[in-house]
């Protein structure tokens, strides 16, 4: 059994918590996964389509449900047991799998069906990825949260290097079908995590005079936290800089002329500088800070203005290695600051406001980045979103360093909180 988890202990100290140790492992599979089912998803349309456009339309359609529904998604999650909701979430997408899985299989997969199943899965992914980062609270408690999230991020980024990789050999050697079947496999690891740890409480207490919780709360808190509003926007503005699917493929092959493989090697470069960037998110020491977020933030949009404009590949490389540092860190103290500050009761309409706007703004963010680059070139569209989140931090300079007045303690309850095992 382990007792009670109190020790802020280094990068690695949440994974001594054997449910969030298996949760971990189980995210790995499942991120890497959903990565193997776009890779599938992403050529089927290709072939049909032979459209940018088209291929864009099914990132839109499963972006979109997070954009709109995250709110009321979050106030579901704050009057509903969690791991209950993320047993049905996360069911529901490998029940999703399984059946485009089949569709594909016997031919009668098309193009419309793709975009069907993609907003389908945005919908519940909407209500999961709130459910998911509340959970990890539930999981770790306060102490060990900076750790557990930061985590988080190094399974993302785990994702973009696994799940392309075992996506594009499935899909030379089986096919589409097999890379879509192992997304629907993947999500077995977190359902068995979910059904075997069910003693674990994930249900936030309220005082039942205060009735259904409603979402504008949620929105009237965060709005009204000067430190959780600015955090929300740098996340809204980071929306194109965490779809690379818009930025690095333009500044490779305009800016640069390399072609797919310098593609590639950016989105590795990333990779590569985002997986210390996370473990220094969790190093231990003093709590999360929003002024910690703003420094962050300012080296960020710092970084990317001077890769935009890099005179040569050696410096597009180490400035793109040095992005994905400072981002993932920045990203990741950011997220953890949000739920810190946020009551326990609100946390899940807090943390819906947050996926609504990262991933949720996504669609908006690359539209924008994509037009900007055609009309000004990929240097000005990579430098400008660099630039607006440095803007955001200072702008709001003095917002990151105020403290919520007049509020309860945050989540005092899970400060001692116990998981037993």
């Amino acid at each position: 059994m382990l007792g009670i988890v109190t020790a802020n202990g280094g990068p690695l100290s949440a994974l001594s918590i054997r449910p969030f140790r298996w949760w971990f492992i189980g995210q790995i599979t499942s991120a890497s996964g959903l990565m193997t089912q776009v890779v599938a998803t992403s050529w089927l349309v290709l072939q049909w389509r032979n459209s940018g456009f088209d291929l864009a339309l099914v990132s839109v359609a499963s972006m979109t449900p997070m954009l709109v529904l995250s709110l009321w998604a979050g106030s579901l999650v704050d009057h509903i047991d969690r791991r209950k909701l993320l047993i049905f979430t996360q069911g529901s997408m490998a029940l999703i799998s399984l059946v485009l899985f089949v569709l594909i299989d016997t031919g009668a997969a098309n193009f419309g069906l793709i975009i069907v199943i993609s907003a389908l899965t945005g919908v519940i992914n909407a209500a999961d990825m709130p459910a998911r980062q509340v959970y990890v609270l539930d999981l770790v408690g306060e102490d060990r949260l900076a750790g557990a999230v930061s985590l988080y991020e190094v399974v993302l980024n785990a994702s973009r290097v696994l799940g392309p990789a075992v996506g594009g050999a499935l899909l030379a050697i089986s096919g589409p079908a097999a890379c879509v079947l192992v997304n629907a496999v993947s999500f077995l690891g977190p359902l068995a995590v979910l059904l075997y740890y069910h003693t674990i409480s994930s249900v936030t207490r309220r005082d039942p005079s205060q009735g259904r919780p409603k979402v504008r709360e949620g929105v009237r808190y965060a709005w009204s936290d000067p430190t959780i509003r600015a955090c929300l926007l740098l996340a809204a503005a980071s929306g194109a800089l965490f779809n690379p699917t818009v930025m690095l493929p333009l500044i490779a092959h305009r800016v640069f002329h390399m072609g797919g493989g310098g593609y590639g090697l950016l989105l590795a470069l990333f990779g590569v500088g985002a997986l210390p960037g996370a473990l220094l998110a969790a190093r231990g020491g003093s709590p999360p800070s929003g002024h910690k977020v703003r420094a962050l933030a300012t080296l960020t949009g710092a970084c990317m203005v001077v890769t935009a404009f890099a005179p040569d590949r050696p410096v597009l490389f180490v400035g793109m290695a040095a992005v994905g540092a400072s981002s993932i860190w920045m990203i990741a103290v950011a997220n953890t600051v949000v739920q810190l500050r946020t009551p326990a009761e609100l946390r899940g309409r807090v943390m819906g406001a947050w996926s609504m706007a990262l991933p949720g703004m996504v669609p908006i963010t690359s539209v924008i980045c994509g037009t900007l680059a055609d009309a000004c070139g990929a240097r000005v569209a990579y430098g400008g979103t660099g630039a607006v989140i440095a803007g955001i931090a200072l702008t709001w300079w003095r917002s990151f360093a105020q403290e919520p007045s007049g509020q309860e303690e945050p989540a005092g309850d899970l400060a001692s909180a116990r998981v037993n095992v």
